[in-house]
């Protein structure tokens, strides 16, 4: 028995010293996890205040805020403005393109005017030629009724040929016919018709 009782002493003695030994290295594991977590949290204290540092004041952000707000409303009012040019221009050309149409009507109708102008007067002097080619026709009837009403009251042959003055008295007013054109009026013998210088008038055979 006195001999067992020392190993029996030494081995209880090794096993408190490997639980001693196990239980150091246990706390030290934790005591380095312990300085690690404290370690860490020192850092993120130090973020933190880095962070509270570059934090906006609440003017600052309520400034900030405000300006983003006018920046937005700018930026609303630049679209509209863009807008409203954009339909200013389709409207302008528009307008323009309509100008130019009216203007191409109105060209056309002036020449349509122009035309019309220039048959008007056509047709006004081909009828005041006619009117006067009329007249001028009715005044040589006249001169030959007149001359016929001569040659019978005097009895004059149908070779005679009287004046202007022996006929004026068997025409209207007595007064000898002038052509309305300007032409000359030659009164020939009885048996002849008068005529006129001017072409066209000319009493029919």
């Amino acid at each position: 028995m006195k001999t067992i009782l020392p190993w029996l002493v030494a081995v209880l003695a090794l096993g408190a010293a490997g639980l001693l030994y196990q239980n150091s290295s246990s706390k030290s594991v934790e005591l380095a996890k312990l300085q690690a977590e404290v370690k860490e949290l020192e850092t993120l204290r130090i973020e933190l205040a880095e962070l509270k540092s570059q934090q906006v004041p609440a003017e600052e952000l309520a400034r900030l805020r405000k300006d983003n707000q006018d920046l937005l409303r700018l930026r609303n009012e630049i679209r509209q403005t863009r807008d409203e040019k954009n339909q200013l221009a389709k409207q302008t050309q528009s307008a323009l393109s309509q100008a130019q149409q009216a203007q191409a009507q109105a060209q056309a109708a002036q020449v349509q005017v122009q035309s019309l102008s220039t048959n008007l007067q056509a047709a006004q002097a081909l009828s005041a030629t006619q009117q006067a080619a009329t007249l001028c026709i009715n005044q040589l009837r006249q001169i030959d009724v007149a001359k016929q009403m001569w040659a019978l009251e005097n009895k004059k042959t149908a070779e005679a040929i009287p004046t202007t003055q022996e006929l004026a008295q068997y025409i209207k007013d007595n007064i000898f016919p002038v052509c309305p054109s300007g032409g000359k009026h030659t009164i020939g013998t009885v048996n002849d018709r008068p005529t006129c210088s001017i072409p066209g008038h000319a009493l029919a055979q």
